[in-house]
């Protein structure tokens, strides 16, 4: 039998969804696998090996080859910029990436701060409004910042909102839409094409792409 296939999958309701995806395009890796403790799930039946990652990681074990395949978010695209094929929106697990901050707080009108775990997105965003900033990286709990005036905005993932509202933030504007992708390491895609294409062609039957 040949290699398995490696395909890093991000923990979380990704894989959940993209599990799903995977499932119905004839790939069962298993209802409870993200309950099991291992880093790699070994599914000899289908010829696949699953690395469990962290979501900001998967998209550097495919463009370094320790993956041949992987499932990433838009917005860890955007934000590495790895030289990495993006070959299918799998359309699961849509948000956006929105900037918020207190309702009715002015701008400084010197380099506005702008709290963020997204630091080269918020940067790309504002340098297109032909703004200057200064990015101040967080890497968790971001409606904090300018409740406390460390930010005057923030940079951040919105799915319901709910979180923004809670904390008594308001969106100001929306930068883009978020949903998850296939990816793909560019020498597994020249070398393995026999058996990657069919997976993206059957995954794309399952999002309308090839339909």
């Amino acid at each position: 039998m040949t290699k398995p296939l490696t395909i890093a999958m991000p923990k979380g309701r990704i894989f959940e969804e993209a599990a799903g995806l995977m499932q119905q395009a004839g790939y069962d890796i298993g209802a409870g696998a993200e309950e099991s403790r291992k880093l790699i799930l070994e599914f000899p039946e289908q010829n696949i090996n699953v690395m469990m990652a962290k979501p900001m990681d998967v998209v550097t074990y495919v463009e370094y080859g320790a993956a041949d395949i992987g499932i990433a978010g838009k917005d860890v695209l955007l934000e590495q910029d790895r030289d990495v094929y993006e070959v299918l929106d799998l359309k699961i697990s849509p948000c956006y990436i929105a900037v918020a901050g207190l309702p009715d707080q002015p701008l400084s009108r010197i380099a506005p701060k702008i709290a963020t775990k997204y630091p080269k997105v918020a940067s790309d965003y504002y340098r297109e409004q032909g703004e200057q900033i200064e990015i101040i990286p967080l890497n968790g709990s971001i409606e904090l910042a300018p409740l406390i005036g460390l930010s005057d905005r923030i940079v951040d993932i919105v799915s319901t909102g709910r979180t923004l509202k809670e904390n008594g933030l308001v969106e100001y504007e929306k930068i883009t839409e978020i949903t998850s992708r296939l990816i793909v390491n560019p020498v597994s895609y020249r070398t393995k094409s026999e058996r990657i294409d069919p997976l993206i062609e059957k995954m794309g039957e399952q999002v309308g792409v090839n339909s």
